[in-house]
């Protein structure tokens, strides 16, 4: 059989596409971790100002730290996996969390829709690529507990916290666990708790909520990257991404998975406001985004 050779253009043509596709995932990797421009002129000492929120958010936070046990945690992971509570598509989805609003957030009364478009329009106007926009539409859809039968909003919102070992004095209101049952636990309240060191985000239990539920959704059901996966998954985990606890317990896939969560943060905390925006109008849009990365419908 003879040898196939290839030309000297030839080769040159091959060349210059793998260059030109170089520079685009290139490209594609500048675009999402590059720091946010949307939010420049944002005055950010403004947002998550638990020290003078209302008593509706700190009774939402007590009733949260004294409520979010192993036992419960435990009990919620077996509930997901043991019933679909629902079958729609997302833009479906989107449509029907519009009646909620967070009783967990101090800097918007807005409806889910609006914040989640917020989001979106935010890192689509800093150029971020289609599936960060996605993320960005997606990643409260978690909500939708409050309508399945959650427990309350303290088993749905909020920031999320690890169970199982000592809570993190980096937590809002650290001292509101010393009512929860496993504040006391000789096993649950030492550092490592029933975790080994660097065991791994994926090895520990996080406060069930919103971002653990949708997570579990949506990573057999979409075509997301790793990164829009881990924005959604840990987006309300504040005490690490923003304080820096937890690294006991991290690896280094979570050390990697970091910098995605750090780059979709300023998009979902400061593109929160009151100022109304044209849902019917962006709608097409997004539909269209949602089609690329999801079948036509899921099960919830």
């Amino acid at each position: 059989m003879p040898i196939a050779t290839i030309s000297p253009s030839m080769a040159q043509d091959i060349d210059a596409t793998s260059d030109a596709i170089d520079e685009v995932n290139q490209l594609r990797g500048r675009l999402w971790d590059d720091a946010s421009e949307f939010d420049k002129d944002k005055n950010k000492e403004t947002f998550r100002d638990y020290d003078s929120a209302c008593d509706r958010v700190k009774n939402f936070y007590k009733e949260q730290h004294e409520k979010q046990t192993v036992a419960f945690n435990i009990k919620a992971r077996v509930e997901f996996k043991s019933r679909r509570r629902a079958r729609m598509g997302v833009w479906e989805a989107i449509e029907l969390l519009n009646t909620l609003v967070d009783e967990s957030d101090p800097d918007t009364s807005l409806s889910q829709i609006e914040h989640l478009l917020q989001t979106a329009e935010a890192i689509r106007r800093d150029g971020k690529p289609e599936w960060m926009q996605v993320a960005g539409l997606v990643h409260d859809l978690g909500k939708l507990l409050l309508l399945f039968g959650s427990e309350g909003q303290w088993d749905v919102v909020g920031d999320t916290f690890v169970v199982g070992c000592k809570f993190s004095d980096k937590i809002i209101y650290p001292e509101t666990f010393k009512d929860n049952p496993d504040f006391n636990d000789a096993i649950y309240s030492t550092e490592y708790g029933i975790y080994k060191p660097q065991c791994g985000l994926d090895n520990v239990m996080l406060s069930w909520g919103h971002d653990e539920y949708l997570y579990n959704v949506f990573k057999d059901q979409s075509y997301l990257p790793d990164e829009a996966l881990a924005m959604i998954r840990y987006h309300s985990f504040y005490p690490w991404h923003r304080e820096g606890a937890y690294r006991h317990l991290c690896n280094e896939k979570d050390e990697r998975i970091l910098a995605a969560v750090k780059a979709f943060n300023p998009y979902d905390l400061y593109s929160k406001s009151d100022d109304r925006i044209d849902a019917e109008k962006l709608a097409p849009y997004y539909q269209g985004l949602i089609a690329k990365f999801f079948p036509p419908v899921l099960d919830w």
